[in-house]
Parts: structure tokens; C-alpha cells; sequence
């Protein structure tokens, strides 16, 4: 996307719009291509339930995303809606994620994408205006870094986090295989909608999978 013009007419950009796979329909296994993307990162690792360090990572995140868009108003002329939060997240055993779910032994980067037009100084500028509001508890963990998965294949899951494990081994020993793929990168998840707010059974996420074709 073009960088818009400073001291244009205030305009308003969605994201979810323009970037391919922030769509994605319940119990459909569909294959995107997904571009090299920018977004604010934060590592980790243990059980998201429990852990403070993740609590903390996505309440920085949150106030980060909402400095940029006001950064974004003033500096480039343009409003872009905020994004949803997503997370990357592995283990170095695959069944903690699909039967054992032991979320102990999961590790995690949280992320939200960036607007292209948005550079480090603006991620700068806003990190500076949360940390005077006395929020952003791990800003010294934040990096603005490239995401760039390629291939994907993803679907919509409806529900409790706890109950994606059918799903995830739906697509992991099914789909990715009976389509001549394999699978490359770490698992992505998009919470649609705010995932502090919403209940359970309401929760949308999009499960990703990184592929590419099998040897």
C-alpha cells in the first residue's frame, strides 16, 4: 500500500480489508497467500492463563495500537483501524497443542500488524506516550519486526480456545497432508474481536498454518 500524503484530507483505512487472511470461514480449509507484513511483537513463553508475562504483553500491545492510530492521524493524514490481536505460538512437542494441550510447556509471540506507512519513529513516538500514561508494563520487550509467512492454509474455529485441539489435528494429520503439503513456521492465531471481552462460546479465532509442498 501507498504511503498516503501528509497534509491530505483525513482518510480511513481497514487493514483487514487489504491484507489477504483476516477472513476465513468455520469448518473450510482454505489456502492463502499471505504478504510480508509489519507488526509489533512480543516474546514469550508458558500457559497464557497463568502467566503474568503474557497478561502484560497484550496489555501493552493494546495501548501501542491505539498511540499508532493517533500518531497515524496526526503525521500521515490517515485513521487505520486497529487491528486484531494475534499470537504465534510452538513447542518442541506438536501434541501440546492438538491432544495433550499442555499449555505449560507452550512458547508465544503476541503481535499486532502495523500500517506500512508507519515507521520507527512513530512505533517510537507512541511507545514514548504510553509509557507517560504509565501503561505498556513490557514496552522494553516490544519489536517492530517482519512477519512473512507465505502459503498458508487457515480456518475459522467458534468457541473456547480449549476446544480447537480438533480442529488443529483436523488440519495438521488431514487437510495439510491430503493436499501435498507440509508444514513450515509456527502456528497463528487471530482473535477476532477483543478476546478480554467476549464469552466462550462466542470467541472466533482464525487457526493458521504455515505450508508449503511436500518433498
Amino acid at each position: 500500500m501507498d504511503r498516503p500524503a501528509r497534509g491530505s484530507d483525513l482518510t480511513t483505512v481497514d487493514l483487514r480489508r487489504e491484507v489477504p487472511g483476516y477472513s476465513a470461514r468455520r469448518d473450510r480449509f482454505s489456502l492463502v497467500e499471505i504478504p510480508r507484513v509489519r507488526c509489533l511483537m512480543i516474546d514469550g513463553r508458558g500457559d497464557p492463563n497463568t502467566e503474568p508475562a503474557y497478561t502484560d504483553a497484550v496489555a501493552t500491545l493494546y495501548p501501542m495500537a491505539y498511540a499508532l492510530r493517533s500518531r497515524s492521524r496526526d503525521r500521515h493524514g490517515t485513521d487505520v483501524r486497529v487491528m486484531p490481536l494475534e499470537a504465534l505460538w510452538w513447542a518442541d512437542d506438536p501434541s501440546a497443542f492438538t491432544t495433550r494441550r499442555d499449555k505449560s510447556r507452550w512458547h508465544w509471540t503476541v503481535l499486532m500488524l502495523v500500517a506500512p506507512w508507519l515507521d520507527a519513529d512513530d512505533v517510537a513516538a507512541a511507545a514514548d506516550a504510553v509509557a507517560a500514561r504509565g501503561r505498556g508494563l513490557r514496552l522494553a520487550d516490544l519489536r517492530h519486526d517482519d512477519l512473512d509467512e507465505g502459503l498458508v492454509m487457515q480456518t475459522l474455529h467458534v468457541g473456547p480456545y480449549d476446544a480447537e485441539g480438533p480442529v488443529l489435528a483436523r488440519m495438521h494429520d488431514v487437510e495439510i497432508p491430503e493436499r501435498g503439503l507440509t508444514m513450515t513456521g509456527r502456528h497463528h492465531e487471530i482473535y477476532l474481536g477483543d478476546p478480554r471481552r467476549a464469552a466462550p462460546e462466542r470467541l472466533r479465532t482464525i487457526l493458521r498454518q504455515p505450508v508449503r509442498p511436500a518433498p
